[in-house]
């Protein structure tokens, strides 16, 4: 018998289906109806996807695609995945490998979250398909979910409120994911256009593509900022990293500033 002192136990949430793809990344259901093919496995399949992604974007990934790079029947695939849908997200899942053994460095919350924001987008960089895939629904994959909370665990100790932690964590996610995205449409862009030969405008920039259109008389801010030295420096313009550390300095800037008044500690 619990103790009158003892807070109530929590109730244990009601079990339910997960929606498919996700039973299989939990281990929730059998992986097959039908045996394993010998000398194929889920993680071989996975692998051979990701594969084929880093080299030629998530468009050139199929089933039989996959298949074929294996040397085996599109047929056998279908024993341990039910087709593409499902497959990206295991291919989701296995680019966050790894999770757990994320090295944080430095001293201090905005250290270690800037840490986390870096890795992050090296991974991206690293697969740029992320950016291509669909986001219909928050990454809750059992990796995406371990590196959520090494980020989480970086607050710790500022005094927020965990659903204020989670809601830090997703908005440096969201930036980081939307300027990955950008710069790596811009890479394929440049990409295709040189494959056709269209050596024209593969070079362009943002700040290039100002001096060009805007006049002071029309648009004064626009051209001040264009030919500013603040702004690239040069005809090249600004370094997309730079770019991007900068917006995530400011976040960070911002979450010390909510740390501040919610009066918590640093």
């Amino acid at each position: 018998m619990p103790r009158r002192s003892d807070p109530p136990a929590e109730p244990v949430p009601p079990s339910f289906p997960l929606p498919p793809g996700l039973d299989l990344l939990w281990g929730r259901r059998e992986r097959g109806q039908r045996g394993p093919k010998p000398g194929l496995s889920l993680d071989a399949i996975v692998d051979a996807a990701v594969a084929i992604a880093d080299a030629d974007g998530l468009d050139a990934v199929s089933m039989a695609r996959v298949a074929k790079e294996l040397n085996f029947t599109t047929m056998s695939l279908y024993r341990y995945v039910s087709g593409k849908d499902q497959l990206l997200q295991l291919m989701w899942n296995a680019s966050a490998r790894g999770a757990s053994d994320v090295v944080l460095e430095g001293e201090g919350w905005r250290a270690r979250l800037r840490s986390w924001v870096l890795i992050q987008r090296d991974v991206i960089d690293s697969h740029p398909w992320i950016t291509q895939m669909p986001m219909a629904a928050p990454p809750v994959a059992p990796n995406s979910l371990t590196f959520v909370e090494r980020g989480l665990e970086t607050l710790e100790g500022t005094g927020l409120a965990d659903g204020d932690k989670l809601r830090l964590i997703g908005l440096l996610s969201s930036y980081t994911l939307s300027e990955a995205r950008m710069a790596n449409d811009t890479k394929r862009a440049a990409a295709a256009a040189a494959a056709a030969g269209a050596q024209a405008g593969a070079g362009w920039t943002f700040e290039m593509l100002l001096r060009q259109l805007v006049d002071e008389p029309t648009y004064p801010l626009l051209h001040r900022i264009a030919w500013t030295q603040d702004v690239g420096g040069g005809a090249a313009g600004a370094s997309e990293r730079a770019e991007f550390l900068f917006g995530v300095e400011r976040i960070l800037d911002g979450i010390q500033s909510f740390i501040d008044q919610t009066g918590s500690s640093g």
